[in-house]
This record gives structure tokens, sequence and C-alpha cells, in this order.
């Protein structure tokens, strides 16, 4: 399978996952202000709640389909905390924060290793989810 293929099957799968866990109760969960009219949740507050329901909801048959898509969405999940990470160390940093005080946010040793952890989130985001 090439590369085009495969990030097509793994973007079928993710779009699956998403639906699947929607409709699972995904739909019912509250509204976050910052998402628009028909935008689904996230994928780690979809992972969340699979992990919440398998937990309350242990007689349920669905469970083993709901954790097998909660897991479909664990990249997608981690590619959310990047851009998360990646935006407020961009915008500490725009509000004046030192890398020095980054790091010590982050219990980081020094401003150098605070400014390298940057890099690096920015660096996966670029080059995208790997397998």
């Amino acid at each position: 399978m090439d590369r085009a293929s495969a990030d097509q099957a793994a973007g079928d799968a993710e779009r699956e996952a998403r639906n699947w866990l929607m409709a699972r109760g995904g739909e019912d969960l509250p509204r976050l202000p910052w998402l628009m009219a028909g935008q689904p949740h996230d994928a780690i507050t979809l992972i969340r709640q699979a992990l919440w329901r398998a937990d309350n909801e242990r007689t349920s048959l669905d469970v083993p389909p709901d954790l097998y898509a909660a897991l479909a969405l664990l990249s997608a999940g981690r590619s959310e905390v990047d851009q998360l990470e990646a935006g407020l160390l961009f915008v500490a940093r725009a509000e004046g924060l030192t890398w020095g005080q980054i790091a010590d946010a982050l219990g980081l040793r020094t401003a150098q290793a605070a400014q390298q952890r940057y890099e690096r989130v920015s660096a996966r985001l670029a080059t995208g989810p790997q397998a």
C-alpha cells in the first residue's frame, strides 16, 4: 500500500471511530464553548468517555467496539495534545515568558530543554503522525 492509500485508510478509520463514539454517547456530552455547532468532540474527550463507559457500563455489549474505536483515535489524540502544547508554548513566549520560566513550569531543568521541547513538538506537527 502506498503512502497516500495508507493515509486515506487511516483517515477513514479515524472518521469511523469518531462517528461510532459520537453515536455511543459523544453527542450527549456537554458542548464545549469553543466547538461550533455540529463539530464533534475532540479525540481525547471521546477516548475518556469510552474509558468511563467501559468502567461504568461493564454489561454493555458494545464495550469492546467502543474500546476499539477509542484505540483508533489515539493517534489523533496525541496530535491534538501536540497542537495544544505547541500553541501554549508559542503564546507563552509571545506574552513574554522566558524559556527559563517555561522550563520551570514544565518541570524541566533548563531553558534550553524547554526550547528543544518546543522544537520537537513543532517538528512532529510539521511531519504529521507517524505509524
